[in-house]
């Protein structure tokens, strides 16, 4: 068999980048490589349901899934947090998310639902997608065709393809043979199941102030976080009617063994979130699967190479769960691959930007793992959390949503105009990080019952609206540098707002890196300080 792109994995990346590849290059002939049966099952057991701005713009626009996403998946109502360790119900301690829809949408997946119907949209797009396809061996070469046996039905094959590329998933076929994998330093564990119930959280309170925070009654569409010290219990809808749970804590404070079986979990959860256990327990007969992951995070040395072959999606690499991550840096690494395989498609040489694009993927894998590591302690502060994700956030809408929604991951031109601005930007991050973290580190603050509203920043809810802008050179640059300032007013306002919990060096440190004078009659960032 011959073929110019084989795929490694029919899931979510591998599909995804299939289709990307077609709408790319119609006369490409392209072959996925799948170990499932087709179709699978609906409320498929992987991680990635929830999608944010990238992912969600990725699936939407780039690939022209629209109808599908509005007709067969669910919108998501944001993110939304709850700070209820221990006992206290949901409405009546600091809750942050917003009270309505803000413009640029995200959504809840079904990937089960997802990636049937992928599997028909590439197959009817004529890639080549062979089921029940076990990968024996992967033959790299320097130069020329690279060679993959595989079996199929019984039946031992070999195919030859000028690129190989890796969306195997946490299996990692290449990243494994190659050794590339390394440890980033986040050590988290997580555990998830889904029940065949919806879990509603809107019917957890029957208080009508509460309800009137928001202007519907849709809070169980949000991903909702129910947070502690060193944790985060997740909620997702999945339109086939299930409900996805998940807990994910740093390994430190709550080890991997007093969650890792679903009865496990539950005595954990009647500790830390009663509400929820209560639930869980009452419909456990409709339990659908239970999966517990050690150290689910990790790095990859390199994923794209000038000698034709890539990897994507968790084949890579792969963050965490908290923010949603997974599908935005799929839609990263496709659209790089994407552009590597075109350029060498029409005869260019890539020598040059398969370091370049992957030395651009390494900084925002970087930039966004300094939002995870090390700071699940932080997890269960009111008052210093919801700051960290009002500024992670504004560091994700304000800076690399622009690259993306702007369609500008391979404009060297434009990475290379705004250099300062995005070395100073990824400094400041970092900084930032520490001196919240510093702040969460003080003594606990009160946990008021009342709604941070994200809506009601109008600053916040324009950044979103913004991402759907079509902007010229000029517009685009004038853009980033405005976001470059707007992230230093907001840094400066955490470290008024941080400094008599955190330590001086740690407000100092982030001080020392900002812009100029910040005047103190600046517009508030921030949400206002309880009374």
């Amino acid at each position: 068999m011959r073929t110019d792109v084989v795929i490694l994995g029919g899931g979510l990346a591998g599909l995804t980048l299939a289709l990307q590849l077609r709408a790319r290059l119609p006369s490409l002939d392209i072959t996925v490589l799948e170990r499932h049966e087709h179709p699978v099952p609906e409320a498929a057991h992987k991680v990635g349901e929830s999608t944010v701005e990238i992912g969600a713009n990725y699936l939407d626009t780039v690939l022209g899934l629209h109808a599908h996403l509005r007709e067969r998946q669910l919108r998501k109502f944001g993110f939304r947090f709850f700070f209820n360790d221990g006992g206290p119900a949901v409405d009546a301690v600091t809750e942050l998310g917003a009270s309505r829809y803000l413009h640029t949408p995200g959504y809840q997946l079904d990937r089960g639902i997802l990636e049937n119907f992928l599997a028909e949209r590439v197959a009817s797009a004529g890639v080549q997608l062979l089921s029940r396809s076990t990968v024996r061996e992967v033959r790299l070469a320097d130069s020329g065709s690279h060679g993959v046996s595989f079996v199929r039905d019984g039946a031992e094959l070999e195919l030859t393809a000028d690129w190989v590329i890796d969306a195997s998933g946490r299996a990692g076929l290449l990243r494994r043979q190659l050794d590339l994998q390394i440890d980033n330093g986040h050590y988290a564990n997580a555990a998830w199941f889904r029940l065949g119930t919806r879990i509603d959280i809107d019917d957890w309170s029957q208080d009508a102030g509460w309800h009137a925070r928001c202007e519907q009654r849709e809070r169980w569409l949000s991903t909702n976080h129910l947070v502690g010290p060193g944790y985060w219990v997740w909620l997702i809808p999945l339109s086939s009617g299930s409900h996805s749970v998940g807990i994910v804590a740093d390994e430190a404070l709550h080890p991997l063994r007093e969650y890792n079986s679903f009865e496990r979990a539950l005595d954990w959860l009647r500790r830390h979130q009663p509400q929820l256990a209560a639930i869980v327990e009452r419909e456990s007969g409709k339990l659908q699967d239970f999966i517990a992951l050690r150290r689910f995070s990790y790095g990859c040395r390199q994923v794209f190479s000038p000698r034709r072959w890539a990897l994507t999606g968790e084949a890579g690499l792969f963050l965490d769960p908290f923010y949603s991550p997974g599908t935005d840096f799929i839609a990263i690494s496709n659209t790089y691959i994407t552009e590597l395989v075109a350029r060498d498609h029409a005869g260019q040489s890539i020598e040059m930007h398969a370091p370049l694009f992957e030395q651009i993927y390494f900084s925002f894998y970087e930039s966004t793992l300094a939002l995870y590591r090390d700071q699940y302690s932080m997890f269960g502060d009111a008052e210093a959390m919801p700051a960290k994700v009002i500024w992670d956030y504004a560091y994700y809408w304000g800076i690399l949503c622009q690259f993306f929604f702007q369609r500008r991951l391979a404009d060297l031109g434009a990475l290379s105009r705004l250099k300062r601005e995005l070395a100073s930007v990824q400094q400041l991050n970092l900084a930032v990080q520490a001196l919240l973290r510093a702040w969460a580190e003080g003594e606990p603050p009160d946990n008021a019952r009342r709604m941070l509203d994200q809506a009601a920043l109008p600053w916040f809810a324009e950044l979103n609206r913004g991402l759907g802008d079509s902007l010229d050179d000029r517009a685009f640059d004038e853009r980033l540098r405005r976001h470059t300032a707007l992230l230093h007013e907001l840094a400066a306002e955490i470290c008024e707002r941080a400094r008599p919990r955190a330590s001086a060096a740690a407000v100092e440190a982030v001080a020392a890196l900002l812009i100029g004078t910040v005047s103190g009659e600046r517009e508030p960032r921030l949400f206002q300080p309880a009374a």
